[in-house]
C-alpha cells in the first residue's frame, strides 16, 4: 500500500497519520484502517518495568558474559539493557524464535553449575518485557538461549546458556496511557471494530506519521484492545477515536521535535540532527532506517566524515550516513548493519564533481576523518 495514495482529502487540514494493519506473513500489502488529522497522547516515556530475578543456568565459563562477570580483578555487575532470545538449536526445527528485552540488568550472584565445572549459573535482577508480536508461544524442540549485552560486547552474542529460571512467570498486563486519534476518517475494518462492544485481542495496528509529501516517516504499533469513538472536535463526518490501552510501543517526547523537522521531507542539509540530545538523535536514526533512502551506486572511493558533532553512538551512525550517502540517509543503525553495508550490502555513491551525488559539505571548516569503502561478502546479522 502506497501512503501517498491516501494522503489527500478535501479538507482545510492535512492527513498527518495513517492507521494500517500490516500483513504479518509478508504476503500482502498493509490494509488501510483509517486516516487522521492528529494524534494526542502518543509521545510518552515508558514506565520502568517491575524488577524480577532470573537465573541463567549453564553459562559456558569461556563466554564473554561469564568471563566479564567472574573476572577477579574487575567483575562487571551492572550489565544495563540487553536482549534474550530463544531460538532452535537445530536448524531443521521449525519452532519460532522468541525475544525478551532485559532492562537495567544487575548481576546478583554467580556460582558453579552443579555437576559441570565448565559452566556457571548467573543470578540477575532485571526488568523483563517479552516481544509478543513475533509469533506463537510454542518453544523449539531443542531451544538455545542467547544473550546480548552491549555493555559486554557491542551488537554481538555474549552467551548461550542452557535454560533460564523465572522467565516464564505470568506477568499481568500493565495499562498504558491512552492515545486519542483526532479527526479520523475510518475505513471499513475500523468501522467493524467500533461496532463490536467487547474488547479485542487482535494483532496490533500501525500508526504511521506522514510528511507533507504524504510519505510514511515511521510506524508504531498500537494494540486495539479497547477502542472508543465520538464525533470529532474538528466537525463534519470525522470521528475522534480513543485507544484506551494501546501498548508501550510509543515514541518518547524527544521524538516530537524530530518529527517536526522531518515533516517537511527528508532532510537536505547536513548536521540538522546535531542540536538534539541522545534520545532525539536516536529517533532521527530510526527515521533514517525507516526512510526511502536506498541509493544505488558503485563501492569504492574516499569520503570525508564530519566528526565535530559525534559525541554519542547515534551521532556516529548519523555522521557516517551523511558522509557516504547524504543527509537523512541510512548506512547502518548498529555495528552489525554497518558491517553488512561496508561488506557489500548498501552501495555508496562515488564522489564525482560532475555526478551531482557528492554529499553536501559543512559551511564552515570542521574536523574531518577519511574513510574508504570496499565490496566484500556480506556478513550475517543477529538482533
Amino acid at each position: 500500500m502506497r501512503s501517498e495514495e491516501h494522503a489527500g482529502w478535501e479538507r482545510d487540514f492535512p492527513v498527518r497519520y495513517l492507521l494500517v494493519r500490516e500483513d504479518t506473513d509478508g504476503e500482502e500489502d498493509g490494509e488501510l484502517w483509517g486516516r487522521c488529522a492528529q494524534a494526542e497522547g502518543l509521545f510518552t516515556n515508558a514506565p520502568a518495568l517491575p524488577r524480577e530475578v532470573l537465573t541463567l543456568r549453564g553459562c559456558p565459563r569461556e563466554s564473554p558474559l561469564a568471563q566479564a562477570v567472574t573476572d577477579s580483578t574487575g567483575p562487571i555487575r551492572l550489565l544495563g539493557n540487553g536482549l534474550l532470545s530463544i531460538e532452535p538449536a537445530d536448524p531443521s526445527d521449525d519452532g519460532p524464535a522468541r525475544y525478551w528485552d532485559l532492562e537495567d540488568t544487575t548481576v546478583l550472584a554467580q556460582r558453579p553449575t552443579p555437576g559441570d565445572p565448565r559452566r556457571v549459573d548467573l543470578v540477575i535482577g532485571t526488568g523483563v518485557r517479552e516481544d509478543d508480536h513475533g509469533g506463537g508461544k510454542r518453544l523449539p524442540s531443542h531451544p538455545r538461549f542467547d544473550l546480548w549485552f552491549p555493555s559486554v560486547r557491542a551488537d554481538s552474542l555474549v552467551d548461550c546458556c542452557r535454560s533460564v529460571d523465572g522467565l516464564f512467570t505470568p506477568r499481568p498486563r500493565r495499562p498504558t496511557p491512552p492515545v486519542h486519534l483526532i479527526g479520523c476518517e475510518p475505513a471499513a475494518p475500523l468501522l467493524a471494530l467500533l461496532c463490536r462492544p467487547v474488547p479485542r485481542t487482535d494483532d496490533p495496528i500501525t500508526l504511521s506519521p506522514l510528511d507533507r509529501h504524504g510519505r510514511t516517516m515511521t510506524g508504531y504499533r498500537l494494540d486495539p484492545h479497547t477502542v472508543e469513538a465520538r464525533p470529532s472536535v474538528l466537525g463534519g463526518t470525522l470521528i475522534d477515536v480513543t485507544l484506551t490501552d494501546p501498548g508501550d510501543d510509543r515514541p518518547t517526547p524527544a521524538a516530537r521535535p524530530v518529527w517536526e523537522t522531518w515533516s517537511d521531507g527528508v532532510p537536505t542539509r547536513p548536521n540538522q540532527w546535531a542540536p538534539f540530545d541522545t534520545q532525539g538523535r536516536s529517533e532521527w536514526l530510526r527515521l533514517t532506517g525507516d526512510g526511502p533512502y536506498r541509493p544505488a551506486g558503485l563501492s569504492g572511493g574516499t569520503y570525508h566524515l564530519d566528526g565535530q558533532h559525534v559525541t554519542d553512538r547515534s551521532g556516529l551512525f548519523l555522521a557516517l550516513g551523511e558522509a557516504l550517502l547524504g543527509p537523512g540517509a541510512d548506512y547502518g543503525t548498529c555495528l552489525d548493519s554497518l558491517a553488512d553495508a561496508l561488506s557489500g550490502g548498501t552501495c555508496v555513491v562515488p564522489r564525482s564533481p560532475s555526478s551531482g551525488t557528492t554529499p553536501a559539505s559543512p559551511a564552515t571548516p570542521s574536523p574531518e576523518t577519511s574513510c574508504t569503502t570496499s565490496a566484500a561478502r556480506p556478513t550475517s546479522r543477529r538482533p
